[in-house]
């Protein structure tokens, strides 16, 4: 009976904590929280100043007792305080000051592929120092592929390629588990990174983090675009240590990504070799899906295609895709079940 009670008031979640953002679904209430997984501490007092995005805003802006940080790296917890304290300020922020130990939710959390029993356990506990009393921990790909509403549980071959901010994952599903997988450490940070590099090497430029994901974001492409695209890019010269801007075109970001592009591709091939042979039959009937971020970069369904020779296509709002299965898995314990990996109680810390 008190459960009942309980569970009426208690607002379970569904969370994709990724390197780049963190996307918190309500059950009953849809997606609340899509903001920055960034943190901004005082050092001096160690007090959080900032999470999300206005944390995100003093990216290279700070004075030298404000550290602000990316508290994932690469879809792993790299500072286990910070990612706790962001996790609480987004669960509370949820519960907009009504939490207690009477309505702590139940939590499905999406994390990577290639994660250590040590790395999910911190994983689950963040989540439930944060104020959870159940976690469940499901891989990305399937939580990607199940809320784009592919049929995971079928005995069909599902190929779904998850490019995130700190990973990419790559992973054939058939009958609830993944058959085959890949994990590279290449995703939108790193596209990021070549854009700075290249900036530095071509124009001898030193641009911040912000700006190059800006750029990436405004005339970042896989292919030749029908039409040309120019941005000014901003930042310090290494020469004269003076501003400086130049206009840099997309065939110059094309070129900066291009090594990265590669791999990514290299790797699906090197999957689709290792696949049994009635799953790649289906996937080549099926094709491929695109989910994260990075299937927002301009013709990369185009680049997989003419190298793989299989349908691609980009799953839609391919950013919310793991959380939105997050939320299907809330609704349906049964299929939370097969697919979890790793469930935790708060009564079993």
């Amino acid at each position: 009976m008190l459960n009942n009670i309980f569970n009426r008031f208690r607002k379970d979640l569904g969370i994709d904590l990724g390197t780049a953002n963190t996307l918190i679904y309500v059950k009953g209430k849809g997606i609340i929280i899509n903001e920055p997984s960034v943190v901004s501490v005082n050092t001096r007092t160690e007090q959080i100043l900032a999470v999300g995005n206005e944390a995100k805003q003093m990216l290279g802006k700070t004075p030298p007792h404000i550290f602000t940080t990316r508290p994932l790296t690469g879809g792993i917890i790299s500072d286990f305080e910070v990612t706790e304290k962001m996790l609480t300020h987004f669960i509370e922020k949820v519960h907009e000051g009504s939490f207690n130990f009477m309505t702590r939710p139940r939590v499905v959390v999406g994390a990577p592929l290639d994660l250590t029993e040590v790395e999910r356990k911190a994983v689950s506990d963040a989540v439930l120092n944060a104020g959870a009393s159940e976690v469940w921990i499901v891989e990305e790909p399937m939580a990607g592929a199940i809320g784009s509403r592919m049929p995971v549980q079928d005995p069909v071959g599902n190929f779904i390629v998850d490019i995130g901010g700190g990973t990419t994952e790559i992973a054939v599903i058939s009958l609830s588990g993944i058959v085959k997988w890949k994990s590279i450490k290449i995703a939108g940070d790193e596209f990021d990174y070549n854009i700075s590099q290249y900036a530095r090497e071509m124009f001898n430029l030193l641009v911040g983090e912000r700006q190059a994901e800006e750029i990436k974001i405004k005339i970042g492409s896989a292919v030749e675009m029908p039409e040309k695209m120019v941005y000014p890019m901003r930042g310090r010269d290494m020469v004269t240590g003076l501003p400086k801007e130049i206009m840099i075109n997309d065939a110059e970001v094309r070129e900066a990504l291009s090594r990265s592009l590669r791999a990514i591709v290299d790797n699906i091939k090197a999957t689709l070799e290792v696949t049994p042979p009635e799953l790649v039959a289906d996937i080549h009937e099926r094709g491929l899906l695109l989910t994260g971020g990075g299937a927002l970069l301009r013709g990369i369904d185009q680049l997989i295609m003419r190298a793989t020779q299989i349908p691609v296509r980009i799953a839609d709002d391919p950013l919310t895709a793991v959380v939105r299965g997050t939320s299907i898995l809330l609704e349906d314990e049964t299929l939370l079940k097969e697919v979890a990996v790793y469930p935790l109680r708060s009564d079993r810390k």
